[in-house]
């Protein structure tokens, strides 16, 4: 047995101390997303969803020790303060059929492969006939998170189903695609990232739930984000940042990205974190974002056309 003079917990990540500090804590988060985010998978996701279209075929979990998670596995972070953010992501992951629908409806009259993996099929009178594969995987999440909750308290608790901004079209579908588009991967991203975030901050079974959830946001980010340059290849970082900040008349009802921050920054309880705890997210978001656009820089029109021009 190998001793050493800090207690060292193993999980998916390096050495993980029961009170790790700002750097221990980085070395970790780096660790993560070097792992989680490495090109090469990212392309194994993103070349999975020709497949998908044909066969939609659920991501598996691995076995998870539910019955073994604890208090002692959440680490670098005040236990009441972890469980107040997962509170906010059962809350923010409950709608998933609201979300799901949503983007179906933007697709379907342009990508209707796209619109099916996001939200099933419908029958005329809007009845959802099949789900769609993204909504298989993500909605594994909420009653995960509720699990996760009752072991680390053994309280019951509810998710609250807040009411998702539907379908607002204009009289131009591509635009409106493109919008949606940006946010639904914003918020994937964000999820991503927070998972990620919260994989340093965990050990044992309760690591290994959040590395599912992790799993399954990177996958389903790492699918939108790349299908997204392949359908809308006019685009850039001017235009994406204009995008996301802006609404589209003074008017307009829908969120833009920065109301967005300042909601899910509420949801998630941000006044009571830590400043270490708030500069590593903020480490994770930096890190994880320059992992992606190195990744983007290798989406080429001939590698995208050879991916998504035979399936439309």
């Amino acid at each position: 047995m190998l001793h050493t003079l800090s207690p060292v917990i193993q999980d998916s990540a390096p050495q993980s101390y029961p009170s790790p500090g700002y750097f221990q804590t980085q070395q970790r988060i780096r660790y993560l997303v070097d792992r989680y985010v490495a090109a090469e998978k990212l392309h194994d996701r993103l070349q999975d969803l020709p497949i998908q279209f044909q066969n939609p075929q659920p991501r598996p979990w691995k076995l998870i020790d539910w019955q073994t998670i604890n208090r002692n596995q959440i680490i670098g972070i005040e236990p009441e303060v972890f469980l107040s953010i997962l509170i906010g992501a059962m809350d923010t992951e409950a709608p998933i059929r609201g979300y799901t629908q949503t983007s179906r409806q933007y697709l379907e009259k342009l990508h209707p492969q796209m619109a099916r993996f996001v939200g099933g099929t419908v029958s005329e009178d809007d009845n959802l006939l099949e789900l769609g594969l993204w909504e298989k995987e993500e909605r594994q999440h909420t009653p995960a998170l509720i699990k996760v909750y009752t072991q680390l308290t053994g309280e019951k608790i509810t998710a609250k189903h807040r009411t998702v901004r539907g379908y607002l079209p204009t009289d131009d579908p591509y635009e409106d695609l493109y919008r949606h588009g940006l946010h639904r991967i914003a918020t994937e991203y964000g999820a991503t990232c927070l998972y990620l975030w919260l994989m340093a901050h965990t050990t044992g079974a309760l690591h290994d739930v959040l590395e599912e959830l992790a799993q399954d946001e990177i996958n389903h980010m790492t699918k939108f984000w790349g299908f997204g340059v392949w359908a809308f290849p006019d685009t850039g970082l001017i235009r994406i940042g204009r995008t996301l900040i802006k609404t589209r008349s003074q008017n307009y009802q829908r969120n833009n990205l920065i109301r967005t921050l300042r909601r899910m920054m509420a949801t998630l309880n941000w006044n009571a974190w830590s400043l270490t705890n708030k500069t590593t997210l903020l480490f994770t978001f930096t890190y994880t974002m320059h992992r992606l656009w190195t990744w983007n820089n290798t989406l080429t029109p001939k590698y995208l056309q050879t991916l998504f021009e035979i399936s439309h």
